[in-house]
């Protein structure tokens, strides 16, 4: 006798993920939701405009869970289509960056380990969490780890005009590019209301801690506090550039002088020539307005490491 579902599932893959890797991910996930009794509708569209419609109709049929499989940009379309509704986003990341995966606790690098973890926490109540609302021409998007609106979205605008080489290669060549390039940018924020003016190399705002694959610029930022945390780089040489990302890598960086944090419900940020990136997604140029929204999102993932301090 089989077994009865317990679940309605949603499963979204990417079609383009890891060169097309996420095809057979997907359907290993298909498969082990449903070898646990899960009732599961497998959606797999040629292109990830079609998959974004297929996947937001489903929604509005509130199944329990919507399942990403892919990478950072299937995840924020995930965020997009789940936030302020009762059904929970569940991650097997297959992309090469994977922060919000990072930041919620889920095996980033290991498909068949995040497969496994998402069948059992399918037995748990999700975990809610906040998100954070951006608001650019009177348009709203979400994203739920960080936003970037320095010389890390800088290097993302150089990444995505360039067509060689692929994959990660062409993130880092676009690095180096803007590296060579880098100068103070004038920004103009208002903290909580507070109005401030500037120079900066990096502007930052964390509902979660990493970006660019891992990289953890906001080690105290927390899912689940209401806040957000805002990270102000001054402006710096190339060399010091450099200097402070080595403090990154070793979590010191915010004990340096020209680092500051600062902890917000609601920030808005112009500069001139810079475009904003949310959980590695093209927002827009400035200025924008990134409020936090609690308790909006539900989320697939282990409670101690997704809310720990």
């Amino acid at each position: 006798m089989d077994p009865t579902p317990r679940r309605r599932v949603v499963v979204a893959i990417n079609p383009s993920a890891s060169s097309g890797r996420g095809r057979e991910v997907g359907d290993a996930v298909v498969d082990a939701l449903r070898a646990a009794g899960h009732d599961v509708v497998p959606l797999r569209e040629p292109t990830v405009e079609a998959l974004a419609a297929a996947a937001r109709a489903q929604v509005l049929t509130l199944p329990h869970a919507l399942v990403v499989v892919g990478g950072d940009g299937v995840v924020n379309l995930g965020v997009q289509l789940v936030v302020g509704v009762p059904v929970a986003l569940g991650i097997v990341p297959t992309g090469t960056g994977n922060d919000m995966a990072r930041t919620l606790g889920l095996p980033h690098d290991d498909p068949e380990a995040a497969t496994r973890l998402l069948v059992s926490l399918l037995e748990r109540p999700p975990l809610v969490v906040d998100a954070g609302k951006v608001t650019r021409d009177g348009e709203t998007s979400w994203f739920g780890c960080v936003l970037s609106a320095g010389f890390d979205a800088v290097v993302n605008e150089r990444t995505n005009r360039l067509r060689w080489p692929a994959g990660r290669r062409r993130y880092d060549l676009a690095l180096l590019i803007e590296l060579a390039r880098l100068r103070p940018l004038s920004y103009r924020l208002e903290l909580d209301g507070v109005a401030r003016e500037v120079e900066g190399t990096l502007v930052t705002v964390g509902n979660g801690r990493s970006f660019g694959g891992g990289t953890t610029v906001l080690p105290d930022a927390r899912l689940d506090d209401g806040l957000l945390d805002v990270l102000i780089v001054e402006p710096l040489g190339r060399l010091q550039f450099v200097g402070l990302f080595l403090k990154v890598a070793r979590g010191t960086h915010l004990a340096d002088p020209r680092v500051h944090v600062h902890r917000v419900r609601k920030v808005v940020i112009d500069s001139d020539d810079v475009v904003a990136y949310a959980d590695g997604e093209r927002v827009g140029s400035l200025p924008v307005t990134v409020e936090v929204a609690p308790g909006v999102l539900h989320v697939l993932a282990p409670a101690a490491a997704a809310l720990k301090a």
